[in-house]
């Protein structure tokens, strides 16, 4: 049995949908079971992360997302482990590893990684960089109109699609070898934010612009589900980018066999969250 936390998050759900298809026992851990809206061959379990111990009974691998922890992710581990769990995959960060120790996202990953280093428990740490999915950010002004207000129209990174993250954890998960590795996970190409923009129209068959704005003019409406405190880190991060090629890895395809999807085929996988022309 594997359970996944953050069933309903991007990559979570996908993993989910791949061990069931997979013919795998999965437990999907979530914390409102009645809107999950997953596969009914996955148990969707309540998932309570100031009592976690039940869910695990069963379970030998878990995947982990850092926010799962509820503030005690030792708290989580120690239970997991004292259920029988053995393997943990953990969905971290690639800035952990970069030159800025003092970024909170940094902070927040390397702080799990740690934790679950010192857990007793065998582990593989998934690292990726940007996520395609981050582009949903923009959902709520193309659903209104044709032209999306966003900063830094030239950064470059390699996003990378929810289900190839997931992929790769599937096989962490199934497959002998990775315990003790650090994958590193990026798309398999260079773009950028109006680049994404441009590949979004194409997919939703429509005419798109992207306006530049200064990082000053960047305000909640441009991050909706970024917390506050990490608004300026990111907006430091995203100037560090324009006009620097990003780190484009072959992970993927070492490990699925498939290499990683571009920018394009998750905007066309995602063509309804932005409305058809």
């Amino acid at each position: 049995m594997i359970a996944v936390t953050g069933a309903t998050g991007n990559v979570g759900r996908a993993l989910v949908e791949r061990l069931v298809a997979a013919g795998e026992p999965v437990r999907a851990l979530t914390r409102d079971p009645e809107r999950a809206g997953l596969p009914e061959a996955a148990e969707v379990v309540r998932f309570r992360p100031d009592d976690p111990g039940a869910v695990f009974d069963g379970v030998t691998g878990l995947f982990l997302y850092v926010q799962a922890g509820g503030g005690d992710m030792p708290g989580l581990l120690a239970a997991a482990r004292e259920a029988g769990v053995r393997h943990v995959v953990l969905l971290s960060s690639g800035i952990v590893g970069g030159g800025d120790e003092s970024h909170p996202i940094h902070v927040m990953h390397a702080t799990a990684e740690r934790q679950v280093r010192d857990s007793g428990l065998t582990w593989t740490f998934l690292r990726p960089d940007a996520f395609a999915a981050n582009a949903l950010q923009w959902a709520p002004q193309l659903r209104a109109g044709d032209t999306v207000r966003g900063i830094f129209a030239d950064a470059l990174m390699a996003p990378i699609h929810e289900d190839d993250i997931a992929a790769v954890a599937e096989r962490a998960l199934l497959d002998d070898g990775h315990e003790g590795a650090v994958h590193r996970l990026t798309g398999s190409e260079a773009t950028t934010n109006a680049d994404q923009i441009t590949a979004i129209g194409r997919a939703t068959g429509r005419e798109l612009t992207f306006v530049e704005v200064s990082p000053e003019q960047a305000g909640p409406e441009l991050f909706p589900h970024v917390p506050p405190e990490f608004v300026q880190a990111l907006l430091k991060s995203f100037a560090a980018s324009v006009g620097v090629a990003p780190e484009i890895t072959g992970t993927v395809e070492k490990i699925t066999g498939t290499p990683a999807r571009t920018f394009g085929q998750w905007a066309e996988d995602h063509a309804g969250d932005f409305g058809k022309g």
